[in-house]
């Protein structure tokens, strides 16, 4: 009888960037297989160690990384694969174990052939590339991981496609909205056919696209891993790119404007033919309310927005 537990993380780039640069040398990964109560990291969290004692990554936000880095050694060096568990420590509580109060089990394996293939980081890292999905099965009696069901208890690591951004308007907004898209691991686009706004020095670092945004984002192929955020407040930008991002199975859709140009731009698409079921996927005003006031609170509230919709969308 098959037993899966199931994760679905999207934040572990860092650490399939790592397997690939240490390609050959002795490592070890740690994987979150299990959460209970208020755990510090969610299921299908990684982190890698090198046999040199760095490591990238986290599986519980500090509390419990050097039990695992010394586990990681062990396994290294020849042990068996591990399975950890930690919970609220009493006497220890500071050194091995979870202050907030949950629990967690921790899986830990040599990345090697009979364990996490290290073949398996390049399936993943392909899979990514071309924005599709891919289960990863790890054998919980054995420890072994592959790409193919079992029968018996496993974990299974659904790696999401990559999170995408795709702003349109390169305004003052949107330089702030790049910077935490940054930061959160979201792959950005700024779309704006005015030359003077889209520029490398008012975005650094950031895809550029100066095509019209109903073409561009239409070529772009938002999906359910996508948001697209209008914010040019110029109607010939917005609503093109609003209608094309509402023909495709775009997971976050925002615009920003007060509650009384949102009215006029439902009529607005409304007459281009847009149903209403559709126009209701527009998050406007764009973002979570909090009281935003500048350019980088109301980017805030727009990132706010934008991770929750994705998390429910995948």
């Amino acid at each position: 009888m098959t037993n899966y537990r199931f994760a679905r993380m999207a934040d572990n780039d860092a650490v399939i960037a790592a397997a690939l640069a240490w390609r050959g040398a002795p490592i070890a990964l740690a994987t979150v297989v299990s959460t209970w109560g208020s755990a510090p990291r969610p299921r299908g969290s990684h982190m890698i160690v090198h046999q040199d004692g760095r490591f990238e990554g986290s599986v519980s936000g500090g509390c419990v990384e050097t039990d695992i880095i010394t586990a990681a050694a062990e396994v290294i060096a020849g042990a068996p694969f591990q399975l950890k568990h930690y919970g609220v420590a009493d006497a220890a509580a500071w050194e091995v174990g979870l202050p907030c109060g949950g629990e967690i089990a921790v899986m830990v394996q040599p990345v090697a052939a009979d364990g996490f293939d290290p073949e398996l980081f390049d399936r993943i890292a392909e899979a990514r590339a071309t924005g599709t999905a891919l289960d990863v099965v790890t054998n919980l009696d054995t420890g072994q991981s592959s790409l193919r069901p079992i029968e018996g208890a496993a974990f299974v690591n659904r790696y999401e496609p990559p999170r995408r951004l795709l702003i349109v308007g390169a305004v003052q907004i949107a330089q702030a909205l790049t910077g935490l898209a940054r930061e959160l691991g979201i792959a950005t686009t700024v779309i704006d056919p005015r030359a003077r706004f889209l520029t490398a020095e008012r975005f650094p670092g950031v895809t550029l696209d100066d095509r019209w945004p109903d073409e561009a984002v239409a070529a772009l192929k938002p999906d359910a891993a996508t948001a697209v955020v209008t914010l040019s407040h110029d109607i010939k930008i917005d609503d093109p790119a609003l209608a094309a991002a509402l023909a495709a199975p775009t997971g976050y859709i925002a615009a920003l404007g007060s509650r009384r140009s949102h009215a006029a731009r439902r009529e607005r698409l409304g007459a281009l033919g847009v149903s209403d079921s559709d126009l209701d996927r527009i998050d406007a005003p764009a973002g979570i309310d909090i009281g935003a006031v500048g350019p980088a609170e109301i980017a805030l509230s727009i990132a706010a927005g934008m991770v929750g919709a994705l998390h429910d969308r995948t």
